[in-house]
Parts: C-alpha cells; structure tokens; sequence
C-alpha cells in the first residue's frame, strides 16, 4: 500500500537534539505527581499549563513548577526519561539529546546531581533495551541563575564524568542573560572536553548573541537561531562553517508576534536554508507544544514549503549535528538515508514529490 505523507514523516528515522526534558511530561504524570506532593496547582491551572491558544505563552513556568512542587526523588525523573524517550520511540526518533537542568533539580527538588544523573542514565538504559532508543543527556544552564551557579553545574558534571552526557546547554528567557555572562562556565566545559550548544537568537534577541556564542563560548552548535537571518553577512560564515541551527517549528515568540495570515510565510526558519544554513526540526518541549517529532516534521512541508529533498537534507544535518563518534555517525547517514529513499519510493505522490 502507498505510504501517506503522515506515515512517510511517523516512519523516517529521527535525530532530536532539542528537547527538555521537563517539557515532555505527559499530563496525566504532571497530575499523577501533583497529587503525591499535595501540590498547590488547582486542576485547572494543570489544565492551562497544556492549553495551547492562538496566541500560547511559554513553557517556562511549568517547568519551574516541576522543580519546585513535583520531583522530590530520583525515581521521578527516571520516569519522566523513560516517558520521554518511548513517546519520542513512538515516532521512529532513534537518537535523542534531550535537556535536562541540574541547577533546578538540586536547589528546588533536593536531589543531587550525581542521584539525578543516575537516575536519568538508568531510564536511557531501560528505554534503549524496551524501545531501541539512544538516549544522551545535555547538563543545561539555567541562564536565569547566577553565573556561579552555571560554573558549579559545569563542574558537578565533570566530576560524575559519563559518555552519555557529553556536552552542555543553557536555556530558559535569553532576554537579560546574554551568552558572555556564561563565558566561565563554557570555558571550563571546553577545557574539561564536553561539547556545547546554547539557545541563542531566541525571542526577538539580536543576531550578536548567535556570534558571541559561536565566537565566544565556541559552542558545536546553536539552538533556535533564528535572527542569523537579520545579517547574511554573519550567516554565510555559520554556513562556510557547517553549523547546525535546532530549530523548533512550534516556537512560542513568533506565532505570538507574528499575524497568523503571516505567521509561516515570514517565519525565519523559511529562510534560513536559502541562506545556506543547517537545520534541523526539533520539538523543544513537545507535550506543552502540542506537538510530536511527525508533526514537527510535517510542519516544514506544511507551513515552511520545503519538499522531500529538503526533508532528506535535514535528517543528515541531525546526524551531522549530535554529539557521537564518526564511526557511528557514517554508519547512521548510510542507514538512515538508505531507509529515508526507501520510504519515499512507497510515498502515495507522484515521484515520491510533496
């Protein structure tokens, strides 16, 4: 039978190399721990919290409220992981790096670091041997917290040393916390030997933190990006350079500013390729996005305009951007292509064409 494009999308094999993991909790765990903890969060605003309007606000106070209310032991975040990379299995993703962010977890939950970590490498185990995922965790800055905490962070990670945590992040409001506020942190994580990203050009925030993250922090690769495009200058050298942009088709800031006659047409991610660059779609936190790997996938050919060539492109660029060894890395382009072009042989389209 002719595969549909939704099929086509479900089946392809996936990389996602941005998501947090706070942000992939299933509602009815949300509820079930909220319960446990007696939390002070009506139903209702649980229900808000995976309410998605015309106009959706972010995810960031969620994701505080899960520190601070709902992760009181190790066990929790074994199961947000396992939860996490069997919903993400669910949709042919077969390598995850997924954010996870210590600071939040050790001064709101309780847990140490090297618990916490435990706990989430034992669920990347679980899921590898019950769903056939590769999990990796990113140690994520927590941007809004001081810089001394971020050094702190950087140093409890390499002190619990792990192959399967091989780099760090920062994330949450890039707006007041600049890239170079973080410039001691990412310094010591490079001299420590762990890869690095950083979401950066997030929110409106200017092309500069792109450069200074890149030039500066000397960060592998970028999260969002998205105002690289407000200098093609700037942009032709992260193209010449091969980085590879995570872009997240569900971001919040601009189907809040933009009108929703405009909202894709004028999306940067509709241009960033035409510029040369690398990306990569990506679900950010998927169960407070409504939105799944597929259908984040979809929505490049649906509201971007971008055709199969373009999709196959992509998956490479996944491939290119994760934190794994060449070996593993040729063997994946081979395999994942090969499946890719099979896939799209079966597609219900004249000559496998959206």
């Amino acid at each position: 039978m002719p595969l549909s494009l939704e099929d086509f999308l479900r089946q392809i094999p996936k990389a996602e190399l941005h998501c947090h993991l706070l942000g992939t909790v299933r509602r009815e765990t949300f509820t079930a721990l909220a319960k446990r903890e007696n939390a002070p969060i009506p139903d209702e605003e649980i229900a808000a919290f995976y309410t998605r309007g015309e106009k959706p606000v972010g995810a960031i106070r969620v994701l505080r409220a899960l520190d601070a209310w709902l992760i009181r032991k190790p066990d929790d975040l074994h199961r947000l992981t396992y939860e996490y990379l069997q919903d993400a299995a669910a949709h042919s993703v077969r390598y995850a790096e997924f954010f996870w962010n210590p600071t939040g977890t050790a001064r709101e939950s309780g847990i140490a670091y090297p618990q916490a970590q435990a706990a989430i490498l034992r669920a990347v185990e679980d899921a590898q041997q019950d769903f056939g995922i590769t999990g990796r965790m990113i140690a994520a800055i927590d941007r809004e917290a001081p810089a001394a905490d971020a050094l702190e962070m950087v140093q409890w990670v390499l002190a619990n040393r792990d192959e399967r945590v091989p780099g760090i992040g920062i994330d949450y409001r890039e707006n007041d916390h600049p890239p170079e506020h973080f410039a001691q942190p990412y310094a010591a994580a490079k001299k420590g030997g762990l890869r690095s990203t950083a979401h950066a050009g997030e929110f409106g925030m200017p092309w500069t933190n792109i450069r200074t993250a890149i030039e500066d922090l000397q960060v592998d690769r970028i999260d969002h990006g998205y105002t690289v495009v407000d200098n093609p200058e700037f942009a032709a050298r992260c193209a010449e350079r091969g980085i590879v942009f995570t872009v997240v088709p569900t971001n919040t800031y601009y189907l809040r500013t933009l009108p929703p006659e405009r909202w894709a047409l004028d999306h940067p991610i509709r241009r960033m390729p035409g510029l040369g660059l690398r990306i990569h779609p990506n679900t950010d936190d998927p169960t407070l996005h409504h939105v799944t790997p597929t259908q984040a996938w979809h929505m490049m050919v649906k509201d971007f305009g971008f055709g199969l060539d373009d999709l196959r492109g992509f998956l490479v660029n996944g491939i290119d951007g994760a934190w794994m060894d060449d070996s593993d890395r040729n063997r994946l382009r081979a395999e994942w292509t090969a499946h890719f072009d099979a896939l799209r042989a079966g597609l219900d389209a004249p000559g496998g064409k959206v």
